[in-house]
């Protein structure tokens, strides 16, 4: 819900607490005094801006030392290690879809490099045959129907592509052409050039795309991965890859993570790795910034916070 100007007069400051002490820090503790709450120490606290990914058991420390806290934020939107953590005393929220617009970018990006050859290109030192087909009237298939596939669906709409949306539950999306659940995801893999997971992190979404999957995928297709690692059994993608099952891998994200110097995906010719950078700190910051001055306003005016964790969920 905006904050308005009306609302801002009228709402009283709050206690809020930044931590731990990292280089977002500072910027987050602006962000708070700019929405009009007032800084303190956690044991004193109302509410809680944290700003680290790891370290979840130092929060689970802060939390038993700050009896006060009603609310707690963390940084990302996966928040796989603060799981076990999450607790009905507090609302706890997420930076669920803020980053959505730079991932998606990135989803698209490493779509197109694979499609159009720029992956095995990149790797050549001579010139080499005429490879790659298009993204233009391609059929895309979607794993998630958050935020970021969302702004993926938002982007792709000058590629006049068919998109297929693959979800937990049995309900259309904007801008997709069709729906399935995740039981009937098989029927969205055998026509699809590219294959994109932006999921959470769930039990039902660990090892969601495996060898059962890659065998429904056309030897052409190219799957891009900018959710989390596990979503992908990493042994079972290499012999895809391998065997040219499939047609390429886009990986933002990978299980083990890092990925092992010596692990075989570095040296696979249709696979391309990044360091979880669909989302850089300079990309970012400036998005956590806003998301947090909108929260502390809305903290403030005590209304519904953004991004607030499904407990039973997990995410």
């Amino acid at each position: 819900m905006p904050v308005t100007t009306a609302m801002l007069a009228s709402m009283a400051s709050r206690r809020i607490a930044v931590e731990p002490d990292t280089q977002r820090a500072p910027a987050l503790r602006q962000a708070v005094l700019d929405a009009g709450g007032t800084l303190c120490d956690a044991s004193e606290a109302e509410g809680l801006i944290w700003t680290r990914y790891s370290q979840p058991d130092r929060l689970a420390d802060l939390l038993d030392q700050s009896p006060n806290l009603s609310w707690v934020s963390l940084p990302y939107t996966g928040i796989e290690p603060y799981v076990p953590h999450l607790d009905h005393k507090r609302v706890w929220t997420c930076a669920r879809g803020i980053y959505s617009q730079p991932v998606a970018e990135m989803a698209i990006a490493m779509g197109l490099a694979g499609m159009r050859g720029l992956v095995g290109y990149a790797q050549q030192t001579s010139w080499t045959k005429r490879v790659g087909h298009n993204l233009l009237g391609g059929q895309v298939t979607i794993f998630g129907a958050g935020g970021i596939a969302s702004e993926i669906i938002r982007q792709l709409q000058g590629f006049d592509c068919e998109i297929t949306v693959v979800r937990n539950r049995a309900v259309d999306m904007d801008g997709a052409d069709r729906t399935l659940t995740f039981e009937d995801r098989h029927q969205g893999l055998p026509n699809a050039d590219l294959v994109i997971v932006a999921l959470a992190l769930t039990p039902m979404t660990k090892g969601i795309i495996g060898s059962i999957e890659f065998d429904t995928m056309k030897s052409t297709a190219w799957l891009v991965n900018v959710g989390r690692g596990p979503h992908i059994v990493t042994d079972e993608l290499v012999e895809a890859l391998q065997t040219n099952q499939i047609g390429g891998a886009c990986l933002d994200v990978t299980d083990p993570e890092p990925l092992p110097d010596d692990h075989p995906l570095w040296t696979i010719p249709n696979a391309l790795i990044t360091p979880h950078t669909g989302n850089t700190p300079e990309m970012g910051l400036p998005l956590l910034v806003n998301h947090v001055k909108r929260n502390v306003e809305l903290f403030c005016a005590q209304k519904t916070l953004e991004g607030i964790i499904n407990i039973e969920a997990g995410y």
